[in-house]
């Protein structure tokens, strides 16, 4: 039985093929649309339950009234049939009803509609560009991503299960009321509409005031995130205190939102305890009034009071209900924030795969700055001129280029433009004939190799990190790239805290359990592994020692033999090997050559070799006769 009931709802389905919406109605109508049948049925046993529900003090007042007129020792035989469906009522009918919401409720819904809104917020946020992610904290989106998932299906679930019910059986019992005599109607119709009042002032307070506290809250997560993420630095610098104080601010600015949050909270507590107060008083002195003057039987005086009660304590619950689904409200809206924005350089449906048989790469008249409004991040930035700026250049296949320039010359950018992380402003890049826009772009990163300066690593397993290169790569292949990156040894002797050893050792977040030329390696494995033809070197052996750097540099070369490279190092004698070098400054070519050619030139790569190699530059005959 609770199987059943557990696979009516599927919470690791695919998303729809639409984008969660940014208004509120539409984004919760995103979700709830793909369980309708099961909330369309909890909805239909939750009217049951609150029918149900009034037939108890219906019951009791029929039986006060049976026992006050019929002798007893006629009793079963005259009101039989009346006490037998009371008995299934109570004892079947309702505990069956009960059963059945609460198996709804919690075998099929909670849990299931919980993880499928969480999972499927997550696949949209994780397919949004590099610039979405940049701009904000992880912390923060993840905190948006989690919440939404409780926060959405507590208010569909509560909206059912307390308001659906208190209305339901509220005009149950006025129609029960008006049957013995409308009089005793009116006190509940009246504090009704006094609630209906009551909550309407309420909630849209109720509702802002869980908005603010939502955002703060999220502010706190992304703040204490980024702390224990800068955990290294935060130590370095001995800046604890000052962390403190960071966090401590957020901290302070959320207290206070929940403190206005249980001020409007009691405020309506006291309220409403004053209307339920007056609602039991009138109407019990009502219908002693009508008793006394024999307008009403004795039964319906034993109904009145027991109904008027269940309605009372069903008010503060509804009210905890209902506050609690617009606070659930306000964090939906703010989760929102991050899940309902449309996914930017989204791939078209049809969009074909590229398809690199050769591997010649044309920059042609490419502009780019990260001020701007770009395809890849609607929020903007802080404006600023082209950090590349009509840019052209030819790869051929199989060619190795080498990018020089100082810092911010725009030589990491161009890597992030070929990857398509940013989408260009004007001109475009196309690999072997294709723009790169008109292709997808897993197939384009999936073309593409790349080793990184700051390289991270994923908080699993050296082999799971070893193997993301390419997943179906043997354990033999993956020892392989190991050995040929100068990581094996070394990850031989690694044993985590666990006691996992070896390939089975974990690195910890972004790889912090290990030096940066033993993560360095582990990337370089990675990539000769994947064995893309084309090979993105953005500074790959600066966090190596000499030492290692040529014990790997053969390798190196290896992996380059027959791939179409672009290297980016400010060690310049790494580059010489290249076929070119092309420098940059402010975004534009400004020499290209071999390296012998550009020192015999005498112009910035020149500069830069001259800086490096402590004032030294080679004779200029010597270099001629290169």
């Amino acid at each position: 039985m609770y199987r059943f009931f557990e696979t009516l709802v599927d919470g690791l389905k695919q998303p729809p093929a639409d984008s969660p919406p940014p208004s509120l109605l539409r984004f919760y109508w995103y979700f709830a649309r793909q369980v309708k049948w099961v909330l369309l049925a909890f909805v239909l046993v939750s009217v049951v339950v609150a029918l149900l529900e009034t037939t108890v003090p219906f019951f009791i007042g029929q039986l006060v009234g049976i026992l006050s007129k019929t002798p007893r020792e006629t009793l079963l035989e005259t009101a039989g049939p009346t006490l037998a469906t009371m008995v299934f009522v109570v004892l079947i009918a309702r505990p069956g009803a009960i059963l059945l919401q609460r198996l709804i409720t919690n075998q099929s819904l909670v849990s299931n509609m919980n993880t499928m809104i969480r999972w499927q917020s997550h696949w949209h946020v994780v397919r949004q560009s590099v610039g979405f992610f940049q701009s904000d904290f992880a912390g923060r989106i993840a905190n948006r991503v989690m919440q939404a998932g409780h926060a959405l299906r507590e208010t569909v679930i509560a909206l059912i299960r307390s308001v659906l019910h208190i209305l339901v059986y509220g005009l149950g019992a006025v129609g029960l009321l008006l049957a013995q005599d409308w009089r005793l109607a009116v006190p509940m119709v009246v504090w009704f509409a006094l609630y209906v009042t009551l909550l309407i002032w309420m909630i849209p307070r109720q509702r802002d005031a869980a908005r603010a506290a939502s955002e703060k809250r999220s502010a706190v997560t992304g703040r204490v995130v980024d702390s224990y993420t800068n955990i290294l630095t935060v130590k370095l610098f001995a800046k604890v205190r000052d962390e403190d104080r960071h966090v401590r601010e957020s901290m302070a600015e959320l207290n206070g939102s929940f403190l206005a949050q249980q001020r409007l909270s009691t405020t309506f507590i006291a309220l409403l305890n004053f209307l339920n107060a007056m609602l039991l008083v009138t109407t019990g002195a009502l219908a002693v009034i009508l008793w006394q003057n024999a307008m009403v039987e004795i039964g319906t005086l034993a109904m009145v009071l027991p109904l008027t009660s269940q309605i009372i304590a069903m008010s503060g619950w509804v009210a905890y209900e209902v506050q609690g689904i617009f606070e659930n409200i306000g964090l939906v809206q703010e989760s929102m924030l991050s899940i309902a924005q449309p996914l930017q350089m989204q791939d078209e449906a049809g969009t074909p795969e590229l398809q690199v048989d050769r591997g010649r790469i044309d920059f042609e008249s490419v502009s780019f700055s990260y001020g701007r409004k770009d395809r890849s991040d609607n929020r903007g930035g802080v404006a600023q001129g082209p950090v590349i700026d009509r840019f052209s250049l030819a790869i051929q296949p199989g060619e190795k280029v080498g990018l020089v320039g100082r810092s911010g010359a725009g030589k990491t950018t161009l890597t992030s433009l070929l990857l398509r992380f940013h989408d260009v402003e004007g001109g475009r890049i196309s690999i072997d004939g294709e723009d790169i826009r008109g292709v997808t772009q897993e197939s384009l990163r999936d073309a593409i190799s790349v080793v990184t300066q700051d390289t991270s690593l994923l908080h699993r397993s050296i082999r799971e990190n070893i193997i993301y290169g390419r997943r179906s790569a043997s354990e033999e292949e993956m020892i392989a790239a190991a050995r040929e990156a100068a990581a094996h040894d070394f990850i031989m002797q690694l044993e985590d805290s666990f006691g996992r050893r070896g390939y089975d050792a974990h690195v910890g977040e972004r790889g912090v359990k290990l030096s940066g030329g033993q993560r360095q390696r582990i990337a370089i494995a990675r990539v000769i592994l994947k064995n893309a033809p084309i090979l993105v070197l953005d500074e790959a052996t600066s966090a190596l020692d000499s030492e290692i750097e040529a014990a790997i540099q053969d390798s190196l070369s290896s992996l380059m033999d027959g791939k179409t490279v672009i290297a980016i190092a400010h060690r310049l004698s790494t580059l010489q090997i290249m076929d070119r070098l092309v420098v940059l400054d402010r975004g534009r070519i400004v020499e290209e050559g071999s390296h012998a050619s550009l020192l015999k030139k005498g112009g910035l790569y020149a500069d830069l070799w001259r800086r490096q190699s402590g004032g030294f530059l080679p004779d200029q005959r010597a270099v001629a006769a290169e």
